[in-house]
């Protein structure tokens, strides 16, 4: 961390890596904050699309992922990462898990000296069961106070329509971490702060998978009880992988924790949530890829999130039966019974 220590302002040349539906929100987020507090900022989008990029530069919109909403003029896309993070302060990475490290690679010597890193990414590295901040670490080669993940119940439609929300900042550095809620303060989206990167991460991780859960039973038509226990139980399971890496019990109980949770696990919005349903009504997984246009990250990282959950010895029935349904070893007709079928304990024992 330099500069970022003591400014006082908020970030004014913003790169964004990733057009699709949360990283041209975030786009969005970040030019209505600067229209709010009256602050000239540039924020340019980098898409592999060509007619997504075609598309905001001449209509204003991205209707792939975002339909009619309407962008700010002041958000331009490039298919030139060169271009887009020339000059950028805050750099803002919203593109798939698993092709992160590939990516960074080559953007390395592109990104600024002293700029700022923003994950807006939910996942596992496969191989490797690193999280997103740890690759941004090791690929680029910047200290952990450089990094910040943005996370929460933040389910991209809702607040692209302006539809207010809440989320976290996370950075072991709290100045920068305040420098950068100071840079997506919008009218319609409040970021708090904390230093619990890695609660936020895990929280952000594994409520793709239990998203996974809650949409087989409702495909298979269980109720809301069923639903319910399964969202409640988890949380336990997420909150006993965060605490074995450090992660804190209250960033659990807040937005990034059971926030996140409750809007991935419920809307209909959830690419997970959806991606689950599906399976529960009999597609394969072929099939569902095949009907969504968007990535279900938990699909992908729900075997790293088994893996890393059996090398620290924590117990995660839920993830272990979802990771069994993707893999073929279990029927969806398996997986509520089995989450119910286990040793008789008291509640509160995580």
């Amino acid at each position: 961390m330099t500069g970022q220590d003591t400014k006082p302002g908020s970030a004014l040349s913003v790169a964004i890596l990733g057009a699709g539906s949360w990283g041209t929100t975030f786009a969005k987020i970040l030019a209505d904050a600067a229209t709010a507090s009256g602050v000239d900022r540039s924020i340019r989008l980098w898409g592999r699309r060509r007619e997504v990029v075609e598309q905001i530069n001449a209509s204003h919109r991205n209707p792939q992922y975002l339909k009619d909403v309407e962008l700010p003029a002041s958000i331009t896309a490039s298919l030139d990462v060169d271009e887009v993070l020339a000059g950028a302060d805050l750099v803002v990475l919203a593109v798939p898990a698993q092709t992160l490290r590939p990516q960074l690679r080559s953007w390395k010597h592109l990104v600024g000296a002293d700029a700022m890193v923003v994950s807006l990414m939910k996942g596992l590295e496969l191989s490797t069961d690193a999280r997103m901040s740890e690759v941004i670490c090791e690929e680029l080669g910047i200290p952990a106070d450089r990094i910040a993940v943005v996370s929460g119940p933040n389910l991209a439609m809702e607040i692209a329509r302006e539809e207010p929300t809440a989320s976290v900042v996370a950075c072991s550095n709290a100045a920068a971490a305040g420098w950068i809620a100071r840079t997506c303060t919008a009218p319609y989206f409040r970021p708090y702060t904390t230093g619990d990167v890695v609660g936020v991460e895990i929280g952000g991780i594994v409520k793709n998978v239990i998203a996974l859960a809650v949409g087989i039973c409702e495909g298979k038509q269980m109720g809301d009880n069923t639903k319910a226990s399964v969202i409640t139980r988890g949380l336990a399971e997420t909150s006993r992988l965060a605490l074995a890496l450090g992660g804190e019990a209250n960033t659990m109980a807040g937005l990034a924790g059971l926030g996140d949770l409750v809007a991935t696990c419920s809307s209909p919005l959830s690419r997970n949530h959806t991606a689950g349903r599906l399976l529960g009504e009999g597609l394969s997984l072929g099939e569902v890829a095949e009907k969504m246009t968007q990535t279900a990250e938990g699909i992908k990282s729900g075997q790293a999130v088994h893996e890393l959950a059996g090398k620290l010895g924590v117990d995660m029935p839920i993830t272990a039966a979802v990771v069994a349904v993707l893999a073929g070893k279990m029927s969806v007709d398996e997986l509520g019974p089995r989450l119910l079928a286990r040793e008789l304990k008291p509640e509160g024992d995580y």
